[in-house]
């Protein structure tokens, strides 16, 4: 595939003020690249760092477009993750701003992927051109890894990404993922891990009829509501170290019956499972499908299915790394962060089988939201941090 000429830089890169609003510019709503790959291309190339944007696709699924971009030959090698892909803005005239333009005003700055994440990209991006360019002889080596598939299916992003540069003999030593961790300061939290998520689909099978002659029907309610209410009697553990309880959540619920006098013949319900280091995929389906067995007897006439997911939960322990990305948040803010599992799924979930990885970065408020937005406070600050990660990072090098 040609590469598209890169586009003249009107910015300065190394004002991650600046390259947040030239990414916001690029409308790169999934699966388009929208020009953000190209400009971090530019970038990146310009300081030398060595640039591949690898495509990857899958049948019945867009192409993808994703960047991997290295500096330095020898270890450590610290990766620095994450997306330029966002989700659609939505509806537009609910915009106070426009969605891609990158405006500020009273210190805030205004678009799609502000905080989710090409704020907090564009900061770690500043920062370690910084770093180079102060420590041109500085041991080790720099690596972006940016996928445009992070909002869609994960499919052509960041799993293959990896599997592409480790058959290319890139190895990493430990990743920071740029995602929106903070709830309200930058202070406030590094994920350290993430929760697994297993979605079930539930159908309870009945006989339809008359509500008026019942005995000639079997009503597939009664027996859902007797098997969701086994599945939730019961907390499914009570939490570990690192992790909070897992979690089972009713999210539709139907039997698709738009008469008041007819007995459905079925009802259906989709749950989904947000679950800590004690399970697994497979042995936390083998509990749900115990619970129901038992709960149905020989009179709810049911089936079980489960989403594939290659959301399983992981945990960095604390160690080295994880206290000095700590330390660098502390140093900037004078506040040090929780360390934390809670939230969503994200691109860690395929990162953590190749080297230890934490995600720190802007407040994430407004994510997916109208008139997403970050400060420009945090974006400075999120700069700071992550060159001083970089700078104590590699100094251990050279002392070690």
């Amino acid at each position: 595939m040609t590469q598209p000429t890169l586009p003249p830089l009107a910015f300065d890169p190394f004002d991650p003020v600046a390259l947040t609003q030239a990414l916001i510019r690029c409308p790169s709503v999934t699966p388009a690249e929208g020009g953000a790959l190209a400009l971090l291309d530019a970038v990146l190339s310009t300081e030398g760092y060595a640039v591949h944007r690898p495509v990857f696709s899958e049948p019945g699924m867009p192409p993808i477009e994703n960047l991997y971009a290295r500096i330095g030959t020898d270890g450590p090698v610290l990766v620095i993750a994450g997306h330029t892909d966002v989700v659609p803005p939505g509806d537009v005239a609910r915009w106070t701003r426009d969605p891609f333009s990158g405006e500020i005003a009273d210190g805030v700055l205004y678009g799609r992927g502000a905080c989710d994440m090409k704020g907090g990209l564009a900061a770690m991006i500043s920062a370690a051109l910084r770093f180079r360019r102060e420590n041109p002889e500085a041991p080790g080596s720099i690596a972006f890894l940016v996928t445009g598939d992070e909002e869609g299916p994960a499919v052509n992003g960041t799993v293959k990404l990896l599997h592409w540069a480790h058959e290319r003999g890139e190895r990493f030593d430990h990743c920071l993922l740029g995602e929106p961790t903070n709830p309200a300061a930058m202070s406030d939290m590094i994920k350290i891990g993430r929760r697994g998520s297993l979605t079930g689909k539930l159908t309870v099978n009945g006989k339809q009829g008359h509500v008026g002659y019942p005995h000639l029907a079997d009503n597939p309610i009664r027996g859902m509501v007797r098997l969701l209410a086994a599945l939730d009697a019961t907390p499914l553990d009570a939490g570990t170290e690192h992790f909070d309880a897992s979690n089972l959540e009713v999210t539709t619920l139907d039997v698709g019956n738009p008469a008041t006098n007819v007995i459905p013949a079925q009802a259906q319900a989709v749950f989904n499972i947000r679950f800590n280091d004690i399970w697994t995929p497979e042995t936390l389906a083998a509990e749900i499908e115990r619970r129901l067995h038992e709960a149905a007897g020989n009179t709810v006439r049911y089936e079980i299915s489960f989403q594939p997911t290659n959301a399983v939960a992981f945990l960095t322990r604390p160690g080295p790394f994880v206290t000095m990305v700590s330390d660098a948040v502390e140093a900037v803010t004078r506040k040090r962060p929780a360390l934390s599992t809670t939230g969503g799924t994200s691109d860690a979930r395929f990162i953590k089988s190749y080297c230890p990885v934490v995600e720190y970065g802007v407040v994430g408020q407004t994510m997916h939201q109208v008139d997403e937005c970050v400060a420009v406070a945090d974006l400075l600050a999120l700069e700071q941090i992550t060159h001083r990660l970089m700078a104590d990072y590699f100094a251990a090098v050279q002392h070690a």
